[in-house]
């Protein structure tokens, strides 16, 4: 199998956007999805990137570089402002290894990446002067990807650049993860330690899995506190009082 095209799956709607109209330029055969476990995802999202691969009829590869709770012990502090760990070190860290041994293999290929300037000011900054329909080499889209990856032949792609959510849900047409139409903006960790309170509350609040969740985190803030490091779950005013006091979810008790 040669691959023409390498699509990071997240099992958000803008990278199974990407996958799917990755579709329309090149045979299945010749598309790879790259999934960046995190142990941290819910199991629907697990359940739908597997049901990704199977609907599209696309090999998916998984690779693993440990969890998001390891990696905040390890730095004794939770994802949060500019200390994004869990992407640095198991999404990006973990592509650029996938994507250097895989243009080592067979040469180059292009890196289709789901990114959308109506998602923040950041990504409209970053992307500024980006066109969909030009590949770029990695370091250009994003600096912490080195160069000799583009001197390898790697190209990156931002296929729905331009594109809304609406313009994403619609080409998408419900094949979308479940977790969407249960209330929630993003999919991915569950929930992102580094989104703001009221999502954190919303996934711990959601169903067994959410609360399993948050009794991992709370227990995790503990070890982290105990060791020295910044234990802090919840960053709003609000949860400055939870985070001295140690009590967690205030609309229900987990």
């Amino acid at each position: 199998m040669t691959v023409k095209v390498l699509v990071p799956i997240s099992g958000g709607k803008d990278s199974q956007s990407c996958l799917k109209l990755a579709l329309k330029a090149c045979p299945a055969n010749e598309i790879l999805g790259l999934f960046c476990d995190t142990k941290f995802e819910h199991p629907k999202t697990y359940a739908h990137v597997k049901r990704i691969g199977e609907m599209y009829g696309v090999k998916i590869e998984t690779v693993c570089g440990g969890s998001v709770l390891e990696k905040s012990e390890k730095y004794k502090r939770f994802p949060g402002g500019g200390a994004r760990h869990c992407t640095d070190e198991l999404k990006i860290r973990e592509t650029k290894i996938f994507t250097k041994e895989l243009a080592e293999k067979q040469g180059g290929f292009e890196v289709w990446y789901g990114m959308r300037s109506d998602e923040s000011h950041e990504r409209r900054t970053r992307y500024a002067g980006k066109i969909c329909d030009e590949v770029y080499e990695p370091h250009e889209i994003l600096r912490k990807y080195p160069k000799y990856l583009g001197a390898m032949g790697v190209r990156f792609r931002l296929p729905i650049l331009e594109w809304s959510t609406l313009d994403v849900l619609e080409f998408l047409d419900g094949e979308e993860n479940p977790l969407y139409r249960e209330g929630f903006d993003r999919v991915g960790c569950f929930p992102c330690l580094a989104s703001g309170d009221k999502w954190k509350e919303k996934a711990f609040n959601h169903d067994d899995f959410g609360r399993e969740q948050y009794v991992k985190v709370q227990d995790m803030a503990e070890k982290i506190r105990a060791n020295g490091g910044k234990g802090i779950i919840w960053t709003s005013q609000e949860g400055k009082f939870r985070n001295e006091s140690g009590q967690g979810c205030l609309i229900c008790s987990i």
